[in-house]
Protein backbone atom coordinates (compact mmCIF):
# COMPACT_ATOMS: atom_id res chain seq x y z
CA UNK A 1 0.00 0.00 0.00
CA UNK A 2 1.40 3.37 -1.01
CA UNK A 3 1.49 5.84 1.86
CA UNK A 4 2.31 9.50 1.72
CA UNK A 5 1.88 12.45 4.09
CA UNK A 6 -0.82 14.95 3.33
CA UNK A 7 0.67 18.40 2.94
CA UNK A 8 -1.16 20.05 5.85
CA UNK A 9 -0.12 17.19 8.14
CA UNK A 10 3.51 17.35 7.10
CA UNK A 11 3.61 21.12 7.48
CA UNK A 12 2.23 20.96 10.98
CA UNK A 13 4.38 18.05 12.06
CA UNK A 14 7.51 19.76 10.77
CA UNK A 15 6.98 22.45 13.38
CA UNK A 16 7.27 19.90 16.19
CA UNK A 17 10.84 19.66 17.48
CA UNK A 18 12.39 18.34 20.66
CA UNK A 19 13.09 20.80 23.47
CA UNK A 20 16.17 19.80 25.45
CA UNK A 21 15.76 16.24 24.22
CA UNK A 22 12.56 15.88 26.22
CA UNK A 23 9.52 17.22 24.39
CA UNK A 24 8.19 17.47 20.87
CA UNK A 25 6.41 20.77 21.31
CA UNK A 26 7.06 23.88 19.26
CA UNK A 27 7.61 27.36 20.63
CA UNK A 28 5.22 28.86 18.11
CA UNK A 29 3.40 25.89 16.59
CA UNK A 30 0.92 25.85 13.77
CA UNK A 31 -2.39 24.55 15.16
CA UNK A 32 -3.39 21.08 14.05
CA UNK A 33 -6.28 20.93 11.62
CA UNK A 34 -9.64 20.43 13.34
CA UNK A 35 -10.57 16.78 13.59
CA UNK A 36 -14.06 15.31 13.30
CA UNK A 37 -15.52 14.30 16.62
CA UNK A 38 -15.22 10.73 17.87
CA UNK A 39 -17.45 9.30 20.60
CA UNK A 40 -14.93 6.72 21.80
CA UNK A 41 -11.13 6.62 21.93
CA UNK A 42 -9.42 3.28 22.60
CA UNK A 43 -5.79 3.73 23.65
CA UNK A 44 -3.50 0.68 23.39
CA UNK A 45 0.00 0.86 24.82
CA UNK A 46 2.43 -1.99 24.10
CA UNK A 47 5.41 -1.92 26.47
CA UNK A 48 8.72 -2.30 24.67
CA UNK A 49 7.35 -1.99 21.14
CA UNK A 50 9.58 0.02 18.81
CA UNK A 51 8.53 1.71 15.62
CA UNK A 52 11.05 -0.56 13.90
CA UNK A 53 9.25 -3.64 15.33
CA UNK A 54 5.94 -2.43 13.96
CA UNK A 55 7.46 -1.71 10.55
CA UNK A 56 9.18 -5.13 10.50
CA UNK A 57 5.96 -6.95 11.36
CA UNK A 58 3.74 -5.01 8.96
CA UNK A 59 6.16 -5.56 6.07
CA UNK A 60 5.92 -9.32 6.60
CA UNK A 61 2.21 -9.44 7.45
CA UNK A 62 0.53 -6.91 5.14
CA UNK A 63 -2.94 -8.23 5.91
CA UNK A 64 -2.56 -8.23 9.69
CA UNK A 65 -4.49 -6.12 12.19
CA UNK A 66 -1.36 -4.07 12.92
CA UNK A 67 -0.96 -3.45 9.18
CA UNK A 68 -4.58 -2.38 9.06
CA UNK A 69 -3.93 0.20 11.78
CA UNK A 70 -0.66 1.49 10.35
CA UNK A 71 -1.88 1.62 6.77
CA UNK A 72 -5.43 2.67 7.42
CA UNK A 73 -4.87 5.67 9.65
CA UNK A 74 -2.14 8.17 10.45
CA UNK A 75 1.23 6.60 11.25
CA UNK A 76 3.87 8.77 12.94
CA UNK A 77 7.19 7.15 12.14
CA UNK A 78 9.32 9.37 14.39
CA UNK A 79 7.46 9.40 17.71
CA UNK A 80 9.37 9.54 20.97
CA UNK A 81 8.33 8.78 24.50
CA UNK A 82 9.41 10.52 27.70
CA UNK A 83 12.84 10.68 29.29
CA UNK A 84 13.25 8.72 31.50
CA UNK A 85 11.64 6.08 29.32
CA UNK A 86 9.99 4.26 32.20
CA UNK A 87 6.44 2.93 32.42
CA UNK A 88 5.13 5.53 34.84
CA UNK A 89 6.39 8.73 33.21
CA UNK A 90 5.60 7.19 29.82
CA UNK A 91 1.97 6.37 30.62
CA UNK A 92 1.43 9.54 32.65
CA UNK A 93 2.81 11.52 29.71
CA UNK A 94 0.36 9.94 27.27
CA UNK A 95 -2.60 10.80 29.49
CA UNK A 96 -1.59 14.24 30.82
CA UNK A 97 0.40 15.78 27.97
CA UNK A 98 3.34 16.44 30.27
CA UNK A 99 6.95 15.41 30.77
CA UNK A 100 8.38 14.43 34.19
CA UNK A 101 9.43 17.96 35.12
CA UNK A 102 5.78 19.03 34.89
CA UNK A 103 4.00 15.89 36.10
CA UNK A 104 6.49 15.31 38.93
CA UNK A 105 6.69 11.61 37.99
CA UNK A 106 10.22 10.50 37.07
CA UNK A 107 9.98 6.74 37.57
CA UNK A 108 7.77 4.03 39.07
CA UNK A 109 10.24 3.84 41.97
CA UNK A 110 11.34 7.37 42.73
CA UNK A 111 12.16 9.75 45.59
CA UNK A 112 10.87 12.98 47.06
CA UNK A 113 12.66 15.41 49.34
CA UNK A 114 9.32 17.02 50.18
CA UNK A 115 7.49 14.07 51.77
CA UNK A 116 7.88 12.11 54.99
CA UNK A 117 8.49 8.36 55.48
CA UNK A 118 5.57 5.97 55.34
CA UNK A 119 4.01 5.33 58.72
CA UNK A 120 4.74 8.78 60.08
CA UNK A 121 1.90 9.82 62.39
CA UNK A 122 3.48 12.71 64.30
CA UNK A 123 4.92 14.91 61.59
CA UNK A 124 6.34 17.86 63.51
CA UNK A 125 10.13 17.88 63.34
CA UNK A 126 10.38 14.83 61.02
CA UNK A 127 13.05 15.25 58.35
CA UNK A 128 11.58 15.00 54.82
CA UNK A 129 13.00 12.65 52.23
CA UNK A 130 11.47 9.33 51.25
CA UNK A 131 11.25 6.72 48.51
CA UNK A 132 8.01 7.01 46.54
CA UNK A 133 7.27 3.46 45.46
CA UNK A 134 4.62 3.20 42.75
CA UNK A 135 5.07 -0.52 42.12
CA UNK A 136 3.52 -3.76 43.34
CA UNK A 137 4.90 -2.93 46.80
CA UNK A 138 1.82 -0.76 47.41
CA UNK A 139 -0.57 -3.73 47.08
CA UNK A 140 -2.36 -5.08 50.11
CA UNK A 141 -0.95 -8.43 48.94
CA UNK A 142 1.60 -8.18 46.15
CA UNK A 143 1.75 -11.95 45.76
CA UNK A 144 -1.88 -12.19 44.72
CA UNK A 145 -3.16 -11.49 41.22
CA UNK A 146 -6.06 -9.52 42.74
CA UNK A 147 -3.60 -7.41 44.81
CA UNK A 148 -5.16 -8.64 48.04
CA UNK A 149 -8.88 -8.36 47.35
CA UNK A 150 -9.33 -11.98 48.41
CA UNK A 151 -11.14 -13.42 45.40
CA UNK A 152 -11.61 -17.17 45.31
CA UNK A 153 -11.03 -19.21 42.17
CA UNK A 154 -8.11 -17.22 40.80
CA UNK A 155 -6.99 -16.79 38.10
CA UNK A 156 -10.32 -17.58 36.43
CA UNK A 157 -12.20 -15.17 38.66
CA UNK A 158 -9.87 -12.21 38.11
CA UNK A 159 -12.42 -10.25 36.07
CA UNK A 160 -14.38 -9.94 39.32
CA UNK A 161 -11.59 -7.76 40.69
CA UNK A 162 -12.80 -4.35 41.80
CA UNK A 163 -12.59 -1.36 39.47
CA UNK A 164 -11.79 0.84 42.49
CA UNK A 165 -8.06 0.18 42.62
CA UNK A 166 -7.42 2.61 45.49
CA UNK A 167 -9.18 0.14 47.81
CA UNK A 168 -6.34 -2.33 47.26
CA UNK A 169 -3.50 0.06 48.15
CA UNK A 170 -2.00 -0.39 51.60
CA UNK A 171 -1.96 3.16 53.07
CA UNK A 172 0.75 2.15 55.55
CA UNK A 173 3.17 1.95 52.61
CA UNK A 174 2.45 5.44 51.31
CA UNK A 175 4.66 8.50 51.91
CA UNK A 176 3.19 11.17 54.16
CA UNK A 177 2.40 14.79 53.39
CA UNK A 178 4.09 17.00 56.04
CA UNK A 179 1.32 19.61 55.72
CA UNK A 180 -1.59 17.27 56.43
CA UNK A 181 0.29 14.39 58.09
CA UNK A 182 -1.75 12.01 55.92
CA UNK A 183 -0.68 9.35 53.40
CA UNK A 184 -0.17 10.52 49.81
CA UNK A 185 -1.97 8.24 47.37
CA UNK A 186 -0.56 7.98 43.83
CA UNK A 187 -3.28 10.23 42.39
CA UNK A 188 -2.34 12.95 44.89
CA UNK A 189 1.33 12.61 43.97
CA UNK A 190 0.58 13.59 40.36
CA UNK A 191 0.97 17.35 39.91
CA UNK A 192 -1.39 17.76 36.94
CA UNK A 193 -4.77 16.48 35.80
CA UNK A 194 -5.38 13.72 33.28
CA UNK A 195 -7.52 13.09 30.22
CA UNK A 196 -9.79 11.06 32.46
CA UNK A 197 -10.41 14.07 34.73
CA UNK A 198 -11.42 16.24 31.78
CA UNK A 199 -13.66 13.54 30.34
CA UNK A 200 -15.40 13.00 33.68
CA UNK A 201 -16.12 16.71 34.03
CA UNK A 202 -17.76 16.56 30.62
CA UNK A 203 -20.01 13.74 31.82
CA UNK A 204 -18.22 11.02 29.82
CA UNK A 205 -17.44 7.50 30.98
CA UNK A 206 -13.84 6.39 31.57
CA UNK A 207 -12.04 3.07 32.03
CA UNK A 208 -8.48 1.77 31.98
CA UNK A 209 -6.54 -1.46 32.56
CA UNK A 210 -2.92 -1.70 33.67
CA UNK A 211 -0.42 -3.80 35.62
CA UNK A 212 -0.47 -2.44 39.21
CA UNK A 213 -3.13 -0.85 41.40
CA UNK A 214 -0.61 2.00 41.74
CA UNK A 215 -1.86 3.09 38.31
CA UNK A 216 -4.53 4.73 40.41
CA UNK A 217 -2.20 7.67 39.73
CA UNK A 218 -4.11 8.13 36.46
CA UNK A 219 -7.18 9.07 38.50
CA UNK A 220 -5.52 12.50 38.66
CA UNK A 221 -5.42 14.91 41.60
CA UNK A 222 -9.20 14.73 42.08
CA UNK A 223 -8.90 10.98 42.66
CA UNK A 224 -11.94 10.09 40.56
CA UNK A 225 -10.79 10.28 36.93
CA UNK A 226 -11.20 6.59 36.11
CA UNK A 227 -14.57 5.04 36.83
CA UNK A 228 -13.40 1.49 36.12
CA UNK A 229 -9.71 0.76 36.74
CA UNK A 230 -8.91 -2.93 36.29
CA UNK A 231 -5.37 -3.56 37.50
CA UNK A 232 -4.45 -7.19 38.15
CA UNK A 233 -0.97 -7.45 39.68
CA UNK A 234 1.59 -8.58 37.12
CA UNK A 235 4.35 -9.14 39.68
CA UNK A 236 2.24 -11.52 41.75
CA UNK A 237 2.80 -15.27 41.88
CA UNK A 238 1.91 -16.68 38.47
CA UNK A 239 -0.73 -19.28 39.19
CA UNK A 240 0.19 -22.66 37.74
CA UNK A 241 3.90 -21.75 37.52
CA UNK A 242 6.76 -22.55 39.93
CA UNK A 243 6.74 -20.85 43.32
CA UNK A 244 8.46 -17.46 43.30
CA UNK A 245 7.79 -16.93 39.60
CA UNK A 246 5.64 -13.96 38.66
CA UNK A 247 3.80 -13.35 35.39
CA UNK A 248 6.85 -11.68 33.80
CA UNK A 249 9.26 -14.59 34.25
CA UNK A 250 7.71 -16.72 31.49
CA UNK A 251 6.44 -15.16 28.28
CA UNK A 252 3.51 -17.58 28.02
CA UNK A 253 2.49 -16.44 31.51
CA UNK A 254 2.71 -12.81 30.43
CA UNK A 255 0.50 -13.52 27.42
CA UNK A 256 -1.99 -15.25 29.72
CA UNK A 257 -1.92 -12.22 32.01
CA UNK A 258 -2.49 -9.85 29.07
CA UNK A 259 -5.54 -11.83 27.95
CA UNK A 260 -7.31 -10.91 31.19
CA UNK A 261 -7.01 -7.23 30.32
CA UNK A 262 -8.02 -7.96 26.73
CA UNK A 263 -11.21 -9.62 27.97
CA UNK A 264 -11.89 -6.59 30.16
CA UNK A 265 -11.59 -4.22 27.20
CA UNK A 266 -13.78 -6.46 25.02
CA UNK A 267 -16.46 -6.29 27.71
CA UNK A 268 -16.17 -2.50 27.66
CA UNK A 269 -16.52 -2.40 23.87
CA UNK A 270 -19.71 -4.41 24.39
CA UNK A 271 -21.02 -1.72 26.74
CA UNK A 272 -20.29 -3.39 30.09
CA UNK A 273 -17.84 -2.75 32.90
CA UNK A 274 -14.57 -4.72 32.83
CA UNK A 275 -16.17 -7.72 34.53
CA UNK A 276 -18.88 -8.04 31.89
CA UNK A 277 -21.49 -8.18 34.65
CA UNK A 278 -22.82 -4.62 34.67
CA UNK A 279 -24.07 -2.66 31.68
CA UNK A 280 -22.53 0.81 31.80
CA UNK A 281 -22.21 1.93 28.19
CA UNK A 282 -19.07 2.07 26.08
CA UNK A 283 -16.48 4.38 27.69
CA UNK A 284 -15.47 7.57 25.91
CA UNK A 285 -11.84 7.01 26.93
CA UNK A 286 -10.57 3.52 27.68
CA UNK A 287 -7.83 1.05 26.87
CA UNK A 288 -5.04 -1.10 28.23
CA UNK A 289 -1.36 -1.82 28.44
CA UNK A 290 0.24 -4.96 26.94
CA UNK A 291 3.23 -6.42 28.79
CA UNK A 292 4.11 -9.49 26.73
CA UNK A 293 6.28 -7.80 24.09
CA UNK A 294 8.43 -6.42 26.89
CA UNK A 295 9.12 -9.82 28.44
CA UNK A 296 9.80 -11.31 25.01
CA UNK A 297 12.53 -8.68 24.61
CA UNK A 298 14.00 -9.09 28.10
CA UNK A 299 14.05 -12.86 28.63
CA UNK A 300 17.08 -14.68 27.15
CA UNK A 301 14.96 -17.80 26.61
CA UNK A 302 11.32 -18.65 27.36
CA UNK A 303 9.09 -21.53 26.32
CA UNK A 304 11.96 -23.01 24.32
CA UNK A 305 12.37 -19.87 22.21
CA UNK A 306 15.22 -17.36 22.19
CA UNK A 307 14.20 -13.89 23.32
CA UNK A 308 15.28 -10.47 22.12
CA UNK A 309 16.78 -9.85 18.70
CA UNK A 310 18.86 -12.15 16.49
CA UNK A 311 20.80 -9.27 14.94
CA UNK A 312 20.41 -5.50 15.10
CA UNK A 313 16.68 -4.73 14.99
CA UNK A 314 15.65 -8.20 13.78
CA UNK A 315 13.21 -9.85 16.22
CA UNK A 316 14.12 -13.29 17.48
CA UNK A 317 11.74 -16.28 17.63
CA UNK A 318 10.11 -15.40 20.97
CA UNK A 319 9.53 -11.79 20.00
CA UNK A 320 8.17 -12.79 16.57
CA UNK A 321 5.71 -15.10 18.30
CA UNK A 322 4.66 -12.36 20.67
CA UNK A 323 4.20 -9.72 17.99
CA UNK A 324 1.78 -12.20 16.46
CA UNK A 325 -0.01 -12.49 19.80
CA UNK A 326 -0.44 -8.72 20.09
CA UNK A 327 -1.61 -8.55 16.49
CA UNK A 328 -4.22 -11.22 17.23
CA UNK A 329 -5.54 -9.30 20.24
CA UNK A 330 -5.63 -5.99 18.38
CA UNK A 331 -7.57 -7.80 15.66
CA UNK A 332 -10.05 -8.98 18.29
CA UNK A 333 -10.64 -5.36 19.34
CA UNK A 334 -11.18 -4.21 15.76
CA UNK A 335 -13.57 -7.08 15.09
CA UNK A 336 -15.59 -6.35 18.22
CA UNK A 337 -15.76 -2.65 17.39
CA UNK A 338 -17.13 -3.57 13.97
CA UNK A 339 -19.49 -6.18 15.39
CA UNK A 340 -21.00 -3.60 17.74
CA UNK A 341 -21.40 -1.02 14.97
CA UNK A 342 -18.89 1.35 16.52
CA UNK A 343 -16.59 1.86 13.52
CA UNK A 344 -18.12 5.21 12.63
CA UNK A 345 -17.43 6.84 15.99
CA UNK A 346 -14.41 5.05 17.49
CA UNK A 347 -10.76 6.02 17.17
CA UNK A 348 -7.94 3.64 18.10
CA UNK A 349 -4.54 4.97 19.18
CA UNK A 350 -1.58 2.56 19.33
CA UNK A 351 1.68 3.49 21.03
CA UNK A 352 4.05 2.43 23.83
CA UNK A 353 5.10 3.69 27.24
CA UNK A 354 8.73 2.94 26.37
CA UNK A 355 11.02 0.99 24.07
CA UNK A 356 13.74 -1.44 25.15
CA UNK A 357 17.53 -1.36 24.78
CA UNK A 358 19.61 -2.75 23.21
CA UNK A 359 18.15 -4.13 19.98
CA UNK A 360 21.70 -5.08 18.93
CA UNK A 361 22.52 -8.25 20.93
CA UNK A 362 26.28 -7.85 20.62
CA UNK A 363 26.08 -4.43 22.27
CA UNK A 364 24.74 -5.79 25.57
CA UNK A 365 26.93 -5.12 28.61
CA UNK A 366 25.45 -6.10 31.95
CA UNK A 367 26.91 -4.13 34.87
CA UNK A 368 26.24 -4.74 38.55
CA UNK A 369 25.50 -1.26 39.89
CA UNK A 370 25.66 -2.37 43.53
CA UNK A 371 29.48 -2.22 43.85
CA UNK A 372 29.52 1.12 42.01
CA UNK A 373 27.12 2.73 44.49
CA UNK A 374 28.80 1.08 47.47
CA UNK A 375 32.13 2.45 46.27
CA UNK A 376 30.64 5.91 45.81
CA UNK A 377 29.27 5.93 49.36
CA UNK A 378 32.57 4.69 50.77
CA UNK A 379 34.55 7.32 48.88
CA UNK A 380 32.20 10.08 50.07
CA UNK A 381 32.50 9.02 53.72
CA UNK A 382 36.27 8.73 53.43
CA UNK A 383 36.41 12.31 52.13
CA UNK A 384 33.84 13.51 54.70
CA UNK A 385 34.49 11.73 58.03
CA UNK A 386 31.29 11.21 59.98
CA UNK A 387 29.03 11.69 56.96
CA UNK A 388 26.18 9.36 56.07
CA UNK A 389 25.91 7.57 52.74
CA UNK A 390 25.78 10.00 49.85
CA UNK A 391 23.14 8.07 47.91
CA UNK A 392 19.64 8.31 49.37
CA UNK A 393 17.96 6.42 46.53
CA UNK A 394 19.00 4.97 43.19
CA UNK A 395 17.15 3.65 40.16
CA UNK A 396 19.38 2.05 37.56
CA UNK A 397 17.91 0.09 34.65
CA UNK A 398 19.64 1.28 31.47
CA UNK A 399 20.10 4.78 32.86
CA UNK A 400 21.24 5.97 36.28
CA UNK A 401 19.08 8.17 38.50
CA UNK A 402 20.49 9.12 41.89
CA UNK A 403 18.94 11.15 44.69
CA UNK A 404 21.55 12.31 47.23
CA UNK A 405 21.38 12.97 50.95
CA UNK A 406 23.61 15.99 50.39
CA UNK A 407 21.94 18.03 47.65
CA UNK A 408 24.75 20.53 47.18
CA UNK A 409 26.35 21.04 43.79
CA UNK A 410 29.66 19.92 45.29
CA UNK A 411 28.15 16.58 46.31
CA UNK A 412 26.59 16.07 42.88
CA UNK A 413 29.91 16.88 41.21
CA UNK A 414 31.66 14.43 43.54
CA UNK A 415 29.27 11.66 42.48
CA UNK A 416 29.70 12.51 38.82
CA UNK A 417 33.51 12.51 38.99
CA UNK A 418 33.61 9.26 40.94
CA UNK A 419 31.34 7.38 38.57
CA UNK A 420 33.05 8.58 35.40
CA UNK A 421 36.39 7.36 36.79
CA UNK A 422 35.24 3.79 37.44
CA UNK A 423 36.12 0.87 35.15
CA UNK A 424 35.41 -2.78 35.63
CA UNK A 425 34.08 -5.99 34.14
CA UNK A 426 30.51 -6.91 33.33
CA UNK A 427 29.05 -9.62 31.12
CA UNK A 428 28.00 -9.74 27.49
CA UNK A 429 25.11 -11.44 25.71
CA UNK A 430 26.90 -14.79 25.95
CA UNK A 431 27.52 -14.40 29.69
CA UNK A 432 31.26 -14.00 29.19
CA UNK A 433 33.25 -11.25 30.89
CA UNK A 434 33.08 -7.87 29.17
CA UNK A 435 34.98 -4.76 30.28
CA UNK A 436 33.33 -1.40 30.85
CA UNK A 437 34.53 2.14 31.45
CA UNK A 438 33.07 5.22 33.16
CA UNK A 439 30.61 3.05 35.10
CA UNK A 440 28.95 2.35 31.74
CA UNK A 441 27.94 6.00 31.44
CA UNK A 442 28.16 8.24 28.39
CA UNK A 443 26.80 11.54 29.72
CA UNK A 444 26.13 12.60 33.31
CA UNK A 445 24.01 15.56 34.38
CA UNK A 446 24.67 16.53 38.00
CA UNK A 447 23.00 18.99 40.33
CA UNK A 448 21.85 22.10 38.49
CA UNK A 449 22.60 20.45 35.14
CA UNK A 450 20.16 17.63 35.96
CA UNK A 451 17.50 20.16 36.92
CA UNK A 452 18.02 22.04 33.65
CA UNK A 453 17.79 18.79 31.69
CA UNK A 454 14.31 18.18 33.13
CA UNK A 455 13.32 21.86 32.89
CA UNK A 456 12.86 22.40 36.63
CA UNK A 457 14.53 24.69 39.11
CA UNK A 458 17.60 23.43 41.03
CA UNK A 459 16.50 22.13 44.39
CA UNK A 460 13.17 20.81 43.08
CA UNK A 461 12.01 18.24 45.63
CA UNK A 462 11.58 15.42 43.11
CA UNK A 463 14.23 15.86 40.43
CA UNK A 464 17.19 13.43 40.54
CA UNK A 465 20.44 14.97 41.74
CA UNK A 466 22.23 12.96 39.07
CA UNK A 467 20.94 11.63 35.78
CA UNK A 468 23.32 9.42 33.85
CA UNK A 469 22.73 8.39 30.25
CA UNK A 470 24.41 5.05 29.75
CA UNK A 471 26.59 3.90 26.93
CA UNK A 472 24.62 2.02 24.30
CA UNK A 473 23.97 -1.56 25.33
CA UNK A 474 24.54 -1.10 29.06
CA UNK A 475 21.98 -2.72 31.36
CA UNK A 476 22.46 -2.41 35.12
CA UNK A 477 21.86 -5.80 36.67
CA UNK A 478 23.80 -8.13 38.91
CA UNK A 479 22.61 -11.28 37.17
CA UNK A 480 22.32 -12.76 33.70
CA UNK A 481 18.55 -13.13 33.59
CA UNK A 482 17.80 -10.20 31.28
CA UNK A 483 19.12 -9.04 27.94
CA UNK A 484 17.40 -5.65 27.65
CA UNK A 485 15.97 -2.85 29.79
CA UNK A 486 14.43 0.60 29.54
CA UNK A 487 14.49 3.89 31.41
CA UNK A 488 17.24 5.62 29.45
CA UNK A 489 17.52 8.04 26.58
CA UNK A 490 18.80 5.97 23.67
CA UNK A 491 16.84 5.65 20.45
CA UNK A 492 16.01 2.07 21.42
CA UNK A 493 14.39 3.40 24.61
CA UNK A 494 12.56 6.28 23.00
CA UNK A 495 11.55 5.44 19.41
CA UNK A 496 8.07 3.99 19.77
CA UNK A 497 5.18 3.55 17.35
CA UNK A 498 2.31 5.99 17.24
CA UNK A 499 -0.73 5.32 15.10
CA UNK A 500 -4.12 7.05 15.11
CA UNK A 501 -6.79 5.03 13.32
CA UNK A 502 -10.53 5.36 12.97
CA UNK A 503 -13.47 7.31 11.72
CA UNK A 504 -12.17 10.64 12.98
CA UNK A 505 -8.84 10.43 11.14
CA UNK A 506 -7.73 10.41 7.51
CA UNK A 507 -6.59 7.19 5.88
CA UNK A 508 -3.25 6.13 4.48
CA UNK A 509 -1.19 8.99 5.94
CA UNK A 510 2.40 8.77 7.05
CA UNK A 511 4.05 11.55 9.06
CA UNK A 512 7.84 11.35 9.17
CA UNK A 513 8.48 14.53 11.17
CA UNK A 514 9.17 14.28 14.93
CA UNK A 515 6.27 14.04 17.36
CA UNK A 516 6.02 13.09 21.01
CA UNK A 517 3.79 10.68 22.90
CA UNK A 518 2.71 13.48 25.26
CA UNK A 519 0.74 14.77 22.27
CA UNK A 520 -1.61 11.81 22.64
CA UNK A 521 -3.41 13.46 25.57
CA UNK A 522 -4.56 16.64 23.82
CA UNK A 523 -5.33 14.57 20.72
CA UNK A 524 -7.73 12.36 22.69
CA UNK A 525 -9.60 15.39 23.96
CA UNK A 526 -9.68 16.98 20.52
CA UNK A 527 -11.11 13.79 19.04
CA UNK A 528 -13.85 13.82 21.69
CA UNK A 529 -14.71 17.41 20.93
CA UNK A 530 -13.22 18.66 24.23
CA UNK A 531 -10.75 21.49 24.77
CA UNK A 532 -7.15 20.20 25.15
CA UNK A 533 -6.29 23.31 27.18
CA UNK A 534 -8.31 21.89 30.03
CA UNK A 535 -5.19 19.78 30.67
CA UNK A 536 -2.80 21.47 33.08
CA UNK A 537 0.31 20.11 31.36
CA UNK A 538 -0.91 21.23 27.94
CA UNK A 539 -1.12 24.79 29.20
CA UNK A 540 2.27 24.60 30.93
CA UNK A 541 4.23 22.89 28.14
CA UNK A 542 2.13 24.17 25.22
CA UNK A 543 1.72 20.56 24.13
CA UNK A 544 -0.03 20.41 20.77
CA UNK A 545 -2.46 17.86 19.43
CA UNK A 546 -1.07 15.48 16.85
CA UNK A 547 -1.57 16.67 13.29
CA UNK A 548 -4.27 14.21 12.21
CA UNK A 549 -5.45 15.93 9.08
Amino acid sequence: MLRHPLRPVAATAAALAAVGGLTAMAADPVPASPAPRSRHVLLLSVDGLHQSDLAWYVARHPHSALARLAGGGVEYTHARTTVPSDSFPGMVGQLTGGDPGVTGVYYDDTYSNGLLPAGTTHCAGVEPGVEVDLTEDLDRDQNSLDAGQGLSGLPGSILNMTGDAARLINPAKLPVDPKTCKPVYPHSYLKVNTVFNVARKAGLRTAWSDKHVAYEILDGPSGDGIQDLFAPEINSQAIGYPAGQDWTKDNAATEQYDTYKVKAVLHEIDGYDHSGAHRTGVPAVFGMNFQSVSTAQKLPVSDGLTGGYTTAGVPGPLLVKNLGFVDQEVGAFLSEIHKRGLDADTTVILSSKHGQSPTEPKALTRIDDGPLLDGLNAAWKAAHPGAADLVAHAVDDDAMLLWLNDRSQAAADFARSYLLARSGTGTGIDGAAKPFTASGLKTVYAGAAAARYFHVRPGDSRVPDLFGISQYGVVYTGGKGKIAEHGGAHADDLDVPLVVYGAATPHDVRVDAPVHTTQIAPTILRLLGLNPRQLDAVRIEHTRSLPTG
